[in-house]
């Protein structure tokens, strides 16, 4: 055989799953880098699709990661009224005499909670972690359970925690790449406001300026958080989100040999995902994407929609060929509550279901008075008859 022709023959060979793929219907998107590391994932921020995962659900020490639970709970305390950021906390010498990485915060002296939680956020101190814990709770281990009822509240069923900073408690503190996803994304989302602590490079405290120990904050200019930890039981530890244009990612990466190598790691991951996804929003939550006949009603129609926006995440450069239908029930029935789930809105690309969300109704029908349900009743049997 030729040399032309060994060339033709293993260029047909590389590119016959494309090929087959192409004539197939499929889409082919380039496999997830190796990533080494015990755990990780990464997940588009809007839509929720997952892009990569390895591991995900395996339970593991979080490290620091922990706090962004211990921050979580303070948002939520701060959101319901029942703790202000310019509320003093006076230091306990349990928060003072804490191990680990420190805001240096002193015994009896009073901080802001607004300084805590930098320094939590930007300095990873424990120290801040466990003053806060105390105020909000009585103790930490109060504060523990604060935190285990909001991870149970948010879906993340493979986690438990025993304390506010993520030291180690073996067998009894852990959790999983897949729901620490689920927090950042619910912090993102609830509290944006204070999101924006997770971006700032270095904060000042007591006269001493520590930096953020999340290194691609400086590497990635489209990265704005999330947090680091590290322990010898949990390896290096990263939590990253980044937006580029209208797309935001999320990824969590865990048991990690080095510094270097969680945020290297990291970048591997969202710069797959950025390079091969796109993501769209397609419909607006609560607007009327159909109105159809309700019978025996008060009103004829009912308005429908999304509860909440739809985002689709796909692979680059085939938005074109998405199409999305509406599919509602046969007959919809008075009384219609608001809420109610009366069909589906569904998007696929190349016949594949890419998302399917239900359609609600935006507005309640009541039930019609006796001459409406009457004449309803009987021009559904004249239409049941003439379909027969």
């Amino acid at each position: 055989m030729s040399s032309k022709k060994i060339i033709t023959f293993l260029l047909f060979l590389a590119l016959s799953p494309y090929l087959q793929a192409e004539f197939s219907g499929k889409i082919v998107t380039p496999a997830p880098p190796r990533v080494a590391a015990s755990s990780y994932i990464l997940q588009d921020f809007d839509s929720g699709r997952i892009l990569a995962e390895k591991n995900a659900d395996k339970v593991l020490p979080p490290a620091s990661l922990t706090k962004v639970m211990t921050a979580y709970v303070a948002f939520t305390e701060l959101k319901a009224g029942r703790l202000s950021l310019d509320e003093k906390v006076r230091v306990s010498e349990k928060a003072w005499r804490t191990q680990g990485s420190k805001m240096f915060i002193e015994v009896n002296k009073r901080i802001t909670i607004e300084n805590l939680l930098q320094g939590i956020i930007i300095q990873s101190g424990n120290d801040a972690s466990v003053a806060v814990a105390e105020h909000i709770a009585g103790n930490e281990q109060a504060f523990a359970e604060m935190m285990n009822e909001e991870a149970r509240r948010l879906g993340m069923n493979s986690t438990h925690f025993m304390n506010a900073t993520g030291l180690p408690v073996p067998n009894q503190h852990y959790t999983t790449a897949r729901d620490l996803a689920k927090l950042t994304r619910a912090v993102i989302r609830d509290f944006p406001e204070y999101y924006k602590w997770d971006a700032v490079k270095e904060f000042t405290f007591n006269n001493i300026t520590q930096k953020n120990r999340n290194t691609l904050l400086w590497r990635d200019e489209s990265v704005d958080g999330v947090k680091t930890g590290h322990t010898e039981e949990a390896g290096y530890c990263l939590i990253a989100s980044a937006k580029r244009q209208k797309m935001r990612l999320v990824s969590v990466v865990l048991g990690t040999k080095s510094k270097s190598a969680r945020a290297n790691e990291s970048q591997t991951l969202l710069n797959y995902g950025f390079r091969f996804f796109e993501t769209h929003k397609l419909y607006d939550a609560n607007t009327v994407l159909a109105s159809p006949r309700v019978w025996k009603g008060a009103t004829e129609i009912a308005e429908l929609g999304l509860a909440e926006d739809l985002f689709v995440t796909i692979s680059r450069r085939h938005y074109d060929e998405m199409k999305a239908s509406i599919d509602l029930d046969y007959k919809i029935m008075a009384p219609v509550l608001k809420g109610d789930r009366l069909g589906s809105v569904n998007v696929t690309l190349r016949n594949k279901i890419v998302s399917s969300k239900p359609l609600i109704a935006l507005t309640s029908v009541a039930a019609g008075s006796f001459f409406q349900r009457a004449y309803d009743s009987a021009l559904m049997l004249i239409t049941s008859n003439n379909g027969k």
